[in-house]
């Protein structure tokens, strides 16, 4: 769980920096200058051209902030809710399952008489499948499964009826189903990156096409001194009587 904390605040912090970032306002990507060279007056414009690395790695980081970067936030902001919203999924499933986890264990170890200290998930899968540990024991020894008995001395348990066993099963299930949801999440959030960096990489495509018909251009014009014009107009006109 530690590693969760440690990624959502690199994200909150990418966050931050993304946010501070000029995205180039489109006023100032058209800003023109003008540099006159003797007799040649040049227009030049700056490009503004974004990179799709940086898209890419600013949606890996933060969903929603490639497509900030790219200059068009519309379809991003709902990769960046999504973001939070199953990051705080996780943290629903984590702490529900913690919590279901230290009941059934503390269940186990008061009502089914259990020793519960350094005790693997195996262990705790199989106490909510046997009524004890003789019965366990008996089922492996039928099967030939020796390496699976346990020693009565550390891993007795026993309960007096289903109703307790399957009472501990329902805690440990719900815990398990817990656990294994985070996964689902976990993949959730992987591809929601994948699908912001996807989209964040076509706004940048986008955006760099546009600047290219509509930005990147320098047009140099100037007089030629050597343009010869005519200094004087005759006209010639003749009347007969």
């Amino acid at each position: 769980m530690r590693s969760l904390f440690i990624i959502l605040f690199f994200s909150l912090v990418t966050f931050q920096i993304t946010a501070q970032v000029n995205t180039g306002n489109l006023s100032e990507l058209r800003a023109k200058l003008i540099k006159p060279q003797g007799d040649v007056v040049q227009l030049q414009t700056t490009t503004g051209k974004k990179k799709t690395g940086v898209a890419i790695l600013y949606s890996i980081l933060l969903p929603g902030m490639g497509e900030l970067y790219a200059g068009d936030y519309s379809l991003g902001k709902y990769f960046t809710i999504a973001d939070g919203v199953l990051w705080a999924t996780m943290f629903g499933f984590d702490i529900y399952g913690s919590r279901m986890e230290d009941n059934y264990k503390s269940y186990a170890s008061s009502v089914g008489g259990a020793d519960v200290t350094g005790k693997d998930e195996k262990y705790f899968a199989d106490i909510g499948n046997y009524l004890g540990i003789e019965q366990y024991n008996r089922i492996k020894g039928l099967d030939r499964n020796f390496v699976e008995v346990y020693d009565n001395s550390s891993y007795e348990w026993k309960w007096a009826s289903q109703s307790e066993r399957r009472e501990y099963r329902r805690m440990w299930k719900s815990s398990e189903t817990a656990y294994n949801n985070i996964r689902f999440a976990a993949g959730a959030l992987i591809l929601n990156r994948i699908a912001s960096a996807i989209n964040a990489v076509r706004l940048v495509s986008k955006h760099n096409k546009k600047l290219e018909e509509e930005l990147s251009w320098d047009v140099s014009f100037g007089v030629d001194k050597q343009l010869l014009l005519p200094t004087q107009l005759k006209m010639n006109c003749r009347v007969n009587f």
